[in-house]
């Protein structure tokens, strides 16, 4: 007699305490590694509460304004993966500046956004301080640094001046790519008074930058695939730099610096490609610029960005997707969340919610 357990008919895990699963199954009927203690599983209700209100008389302005300082001739695409995807996670202005020997080529690939010239020293080398005081006049909500930009000195001096709240700009911040490089090669950038910041690190440049703040390779476990040595090391580090931490990865965990920690469900092979993480900082960033927190802001768009990689592999299996597959599918997600949330929220209005016990020694009609 067939194994009745392999269409449906096994009893279901049990969850913990918390109301997260201690042990699932996998797309395959293998077991999964258990959820991490004191990690909060996100989960379609969850995530759909940290939703920004959209006004229906909103205009562009109403939701946000985002300044990606990102790009080079050798990673152009990085810079205008940041911007759709800003886009598609509901941004209402998007504006790329790049060096300005630049402008012409990104003016003719990005449609949306609007492109803002930085001054150079050399050809594709940003001057520090002339392209500081560009960005700080420039009106924005928040910014994304990093993808995509020229490794070098001039680069380096240019995020140590953005981490901290230069010329009074005290604007969120998501740190990507060259940004975290930058970052681990100071030292004690951490220190002082810092704007808020996401940083989205992979595992490497986390150990890199572990390392560059006295955190040894040794004092954890495999950051690729032990849940729990991963989920420490973000909390630790996020407490140590006073920073939401993303580590990215499956189930990529987010961590505030007030030791709350999130983990996502999302196990995608798919995603294992290039330019996706430039997709999560654009979503990321976008939703800070729409007024979110930056743990709320990390927590939504980790889960936007899981989702529609989860709708792309539907459609193309486990290999071949694309980093450009995945911004129309955070909008797709963000309708099918806000949906989830206006299903609840009628029942709340309808009264269909749990009824409180009375209080002890009350009257039962």
């Amino acid at each position: 007699m067939a194994d009745r357990r392999r269409v449906g008919f096994g009893r279901r895990d049990e969850a913990g305490g918390d109301g997260t699963a201690q042990s699932s199954r996998g797309a395959d009927g293998n077991p999964e590694a258990p959820w991490p203690a004191g990690a909060t599983k996100l989960d379609d209700d969850l995530v759909a509460s940290l939703l920004p209100e959209r006004p229906a008389r909103g205009h562009k302005g109403s939701f946000g304004k985002l300044l990606v300082i990102a790009g080079s001739l050798d990673y152009a695409g990085a810079a205008l993966l940041v911007c759709r995807a800003a886009g598609r996670a509901g941004v209402g202005l998007v504006t790329l500046a790049v060096p300005e020997s630049l402008q012409p080529l990104f003016a003719m690939k990005v449609v949306e956004a609007t492109t803002m010239a930085l001054p150079e020293d050399d050809v594709e080398e940003l001057d520090p301080e002339p392209a500081l005081a560009r960005i700080l006049d420039h009106d924005h909500d928040a910014l994304v640094v990093g993808p995509g930009l020229r490794p070098g000195l001039a680069t380096a001096e240019l995020v140590r001046e953005l981490v901290g709240t230069s010329g009074g700009d005290s604007s969120p911040i998501v740190l990507d790519a060259e940004a975290l490089r930058s970052l681990a090669s100071m030292e004690a950038w951490w220190e002082g008074e810092r704007r808020p910041a996401v940083l989205t690190p992979h595992a490497g440049e986390f150990e890199r930058l572990r390392a560059g703040s006295g955190r040894g390779p040794t004092d954890v476990g495999d950051l690729g695939t032990d849940d729990d040595a991963r989920v420490a090391a973000a909390r630790d580090a996020a407490a140590r730099w006073g920073q939401v931490v993303v580590l990215k990865g499956a189930r990529t965990v987010i961590a505030s610096a007030d030791g709350s920690v999130a983990i996502a469900p999302f196990e995608n092979p798919g995603l294992a490609t290039g330019g996706t993480g430039d997709v999560l900082a654009g979503a990321i960033g976008a939703l800070l610029a729409q007024g979110l927190d930056p743990f709320t802001a990390a927590r939504l768009g980790v889960y936007l960005h899981g989702a529609a990689g989860d709708a792309a592999r539907e459609r193309l299996g486990d290999a071949g997707i694309l980093a450009s597959d995945l911004p129309d599918g955070l909008a797709i997600a963000r309708k099918r969340l806000a949906a989830v949330r206006e299903r609840r929220d009628a029942g709340k209005r309808l009264g269909f919610r749990p009824r409180e016990a009375p209080a002890e020694g009350a009257s039962r009609a």
